[in-house]
């Protein structure tokens, strides 16, 4: 098992010159005018440039976002890294000529895709807060020598980050970082920490998974966690500059998630491949676009990985007031004088309702009228944070949440 990553990585620099040939091959093809390609030729582009994208890619694709409005005016947008340790940055979505706004630190999860994976959320909160991400680096990009990097890390990145916004910001965690969040919100808030968030907000996080558990918390609890160790764990190939350090490869998650829903992904390339031959252009790009950000992979620091299963899915430490950081627990009756807000989706298969929140449970020195929960009818896991919901119906609350708690 020691030797798969390394394998596949032979594998994929072997098959790499069929790749960059099917693309070379599909560029002449596109030049024969098209009144000339016929029905064939168009199904023979469409099978080269299925053949072309047939790889991921361990590159963080580009946030792409150049302007954004505000109120009726459109702010150019420039990104900015504000602090950088070798496993993450703080990226600063810097916005020329705006009005002061609340500053956000967006907690993007690491869970096998980059940060870019929240780019329509980032879109959207610039609106009308000044943004920051957690732009996470790949481990199979990070010398060993910089050492490991476990849940206790994370927490401590996040303290850091925050640390560098300044007084009182905001904080919104997506998915899998609400645990190491709300950690770091309590352990600030009882040192009176001046860069405490004054609104921390939640979204589809596993706060606690023994409520409702999915078929994600499920296969958690199955195995003991030495399977885990042993049977998820692997080096980074020795091609990479973070050789022989132990990581949960992003191949081996993606994986796991496309099995989940296999039909679906062969019928999406069924269609790319129709689109492309019928010259479906727009259609075509949407379901690209799609694939782009999904194969575009990061993997995670084996530390990272084994002691969340352990500590969030299989113990529940948190919720139970047994998690400990740099030998302190994580009391989370210290978090008081800020807003704590949770969000939810009727139909998230990932974090079922109630998992999330149950933060406002264990939080029991908030004030009441400074706590909000929403559960968002008809929507998924991504629905939460991403799509027409979390624009329309969703974002309008949070918004409002921080502003009134700013």
């Amino acid at each position: 098992m020691a030797l798969l990553y390394q394998a596949y990585q032979n594998h994929m620099d072997l098959t790499e010159p069929w790749r960059h040939g099917a693309a070379a091959a599909m560029r002449y093809l596109n030049l024969i005018p098209s009144g000339l390609s016929g029905r064939a030729m168009r199904r023979l582009s469409a099978a080269l440039e299925l053949i072309s994208r047939s790889a991921l890619t361990y590159a963080r694709p580009a946030y792409g976002i150049d302007s954004v409005m505000v109120g009726n005016r459109e702010i150019p947008v420039t990104e900015e890294v504000t602090f950088k340790t070798p496993f993450g940055s703080l990226l600063h979505f810097k916005k020329d000529g705006a009005p002061e706004q609340p500053r956000v630190l967006l907690v993007a999860p690491m869970s096998g895709h980059f940060a870019t994976l929240l780019r329509g959320t980032v879109k959207t909160l610039l609106q009308d807060h000044d943004v920051y991400i957690t732009d996470w680096h790949n481990p199979r990009d990070i010398p060993r020598h910089h050492g490991r990097f476990g849940l206790e890390d994370y927490t401590d990145h996040l303290i850091t980050f925050l640390s560098q916004l300044g007084p009182r910001p905001h904080m919104v965690a997506i998915c899998q970082p609400s645990v190491s969040a709300l950690a770091a919100t309590a352990v600030m808030c009882e040192d009176n920490h001046p860069s405490r968030p004054a609104t921390l907000t939640l979204m589809a996080g596993p706060i606690d998974t023994r409520i409702q558990p999915t078929k994600v918390n499920e296969f958690a609890k199955s195995k003991p966690i030495d399977w885990f160790e042993n049977n998820l764990i692997h080096y980074v190939p020795f091609q990479c500059r973070g050789a022989f350090r132990k990581v949960y490869p992003g191949f081996v998650q993606l994986t796991a998630f496309v099995s989940m829903n296999l039909e679906r992904h062969v019928k999406q390339h069924m269609d790319l491949a129709n689109h492309l031959a019928k010259g479906e252009v727009e259609k075509a790009e949407t379901i690209k676009t799609f694939y782009d950000e999904y194969f575009a992979v990061m993997d995670l620091p084996a530390e990272f990985y084994i002691e969340t299963v352990r500590d969030v899915f299989q113990e529940h430490l948190l919720p139970q007031g047994k998690l400990m950081h740099r030998g302190r627990p994580v009391d989370t009756k210290a978090v008081r004088r800020i807003g704590l807000m949770t969000v939810e989706g009727e139909r998230d298969d990932i974090c079922s309702i109630g998992q999330t929140l149950s933060a406002q449970d264990i939080c029991t020195n908030v004030r009441a009228y400074r706590r909000v929960h929403h559960m968002q009818a008809g929507v998924g896991h991504y629905g939460v944070f991403s799509g027409k919901k979390w624009n329309n119906e969703i974002y309008p609350l949070l918004r409002d949440f921080v502003h009134v708690n700013s």
